[in-house]
């Protein structure tokens, strides 16, 4: 029978791009310690460096606490040409931990490839009010996808494990359009993707979840694995009206703790039952310094999955 299991990420404890220094321990440590304890069995790996680098080393944190590694998500600026290279080279180290951590677990983590987010200008500064006219022109979109191809797999070939794609707010696969775009251009056989019902819902402009849950429908054959995140669409309004960046949109709570903005949760766990959906869901919450406890938050979301059944 198909059983749907919850994971949180490193993201939710504030570790979003920041590597852990040389020799920290703390952080990891007290981050897997938090999720376990708040009831989630999976974590992603999150940044290189923030946890053990070593297989032996990582499976022994993830066996204490009785986790699952749920996956990665590998961030390359594909409409660079000469990104491609390097940044395959860094996804391809990230997959072979990945293989060696997950011998004996059911589940292959996914190597989730993603834009190198909020690092063009354009993108970062109207990230939820991307307009056509700021994308990709057809000739790189040729070159995008042939870079997310290539990576996808040399992925495959060394390591069999699944690679999916995450449209991501402040990258250039953030629009409908966009995502359309991407999954018209790539094999489902090599590549599929990450739904995330908050970005999606942001970068949509959506105004309620029956955008998200339209968007479910139309991609449902290419959606191999969820992140639950949920998008506060009074905030959202204001942030455009201020067109204020991406960075903004993470300090001011866009998106926020599950249950407090418009994602419709019960519709979307209905849409995953319906469907025989067998694996993971990850809850990502953001919680930069400053924002909360990350802890609290985590908890918060975990009792309101099991509220609504989860």
């Amino acid at each position: 029978m198909p059983t749907i299991h919850v994971g949180n990420a490193p993201c939710s404890w504030g570790v979003v791009g920041v590597p852990a220094p040389p020799g920290e321990t703390a952080g990891y440590v007290r981050m897997l310690d938090e999720l376990s304890s708040t009831g989630y069995t999976g974590t992603e790996l999150g940044d290189w460096g923030f946890m053990p680098t070593a297989p032996k080393q990582l499976r022994a944190e993830l066996d204490k606490r009785n986790l699952t590694m749920v996956g990665t998500f590998v961030g390359i600026a594909f409409a660079d040409p000469a990104a491609v290279e390097p940044g395959e080279a860094a996804a391809l180290r990230v997959a072979r931990l990945l293989a060696a951590v997950s011998e004996k677990q059911t589940h292959k983590p996914f190597i989730n490839l993603a834009d190198a987010n909020v690092t063009d200008p354009v993108r970062t500064l109207n990230a939820g009010r991307v307009t056509p006219a700021m994308g990709l022109s057809a000739a790189q979109w040729d070159r995008y996808v042939a870079g997310v191809e290539r990576v996808a797999r040399a992925i495959v070939a060394e390591t069999g494990l699944p690679v999916l794609f995450h449209p991501h707010c402040a990258g250039f696969v953030e629009t409908p359009d966009e995502i359309d775009q991407l999954l018209k251009r790539t094999d489902p056989a090599v590549l599929n993707i990450v739904f995330d019902t908050g970005h999606y819902a942001y970068g949509a402009q959506a105004q309620d979840s029956r955008a998200v849950l339209a968007a479910m429908d139309r991609y449902a054959g290419r959606i191999k694995f969820m992140h639950f995140k949920d998008c506060q669409p009074n905030v959202a309004e204001a942030l455009r009206r201020e067109k204020l960046d991406y960075n903004d949109a993470i300090a001011r709570g866009v998106f926020c703790e599950l249950g407090k903005g418009m994602i419709d949760f019960p519709a979307v766990l209905n849409w995953l039952r319906q469907r025989q959906y067998d694996g993971w869901v990850l809850v990502e919450q953001d919680v930069l310094p400053g924002m909360g406890t990350p802890k609290d938050s985590a908890q918060r979301n975990r009792d309101y999955l099991r509220s609504i059944g989860l």
